[in-house]
């Protein structure tokens, strides 16, 4: 089951709280650029409509590659909840999760995840896999896709605008050939 929704005018009651839980994961995802991280943020939420975690990528941060924001509010919202088992919560995070992201929201048994921007190159929830909803696992869960869409894909795509740009300047200061790989 997946549903689009790109904005928060003239919505639903349940699009516009997508809309503003989203723009708290979206704090977390500026919070996360301004350390250095790729701004991903996410945001647990349990079935009571409590906020369990709030995180932005930490992979940098901690040395630690499965510091991906959802993971990093999963272990925090299970921490908080006092069990492994998220069901009955829903998870928001700016970008489509990767495999391992999606992977770690079947294993908690989350009940929904909300993203905005879809991760068109690793997204494993519609892009290249479809983790979250594949008939052969045990668990799957509502989907909606695309809420504050724009917002969270300019955020990546500035922070990789950037960060290009700082590349080739330190290639050309150190009289290196500017031409970058694509990212």
């Amino acid at each position: 089951m997946q549903a689009q929704n790109d904005s928060e005018g003239g919505a639903s009651p349940l699009e516009s709280l997508d809309a503003r839980r989203m723009r708290e994961a979206l704090r977390a995802a500026r919070e996360a650029g301004e350390r250095g991280e790729v701004p991903v943020g996410a945001l647990v939420v349990g079935a009571d409509g409590a906020i369990l975690a709030v995180a932005g990528n930490r992979t940098r941060t901690d040395c630690d590659p499965t510091a991906h924001a959802e993971l990093v509010a999963l272990r925090e919202a299970a921490r908080r909840a006092g069990n492994y088992r998220l069901t009955d919560s829903t998870v928001y995070s700016t970008i489509e999760p990767c495999a391992m992201c999606a992977g770690a929201l079947v294993q908690a048994r989350v009940k929904r995840l909300v993203y905005g921007a879809k991760d068109v190159r690793a997204g494993a929830v519609e892009s290249v896999f479809r983790v979250c909803d594949d008939s052969f696992l045990n668990h799957r869960m509502e989907l909606t896709a695309g809420v504050l869409a724009e917002e969270c894909r300019a955020l990546m795509q500035e922070f990789f605008r950037v960060r290009r740009r700082v590349e080739g300047e330190k290639r050309k200061a150190k009289g290196e050939s500017s031409d970058m790989p694509a990212a």
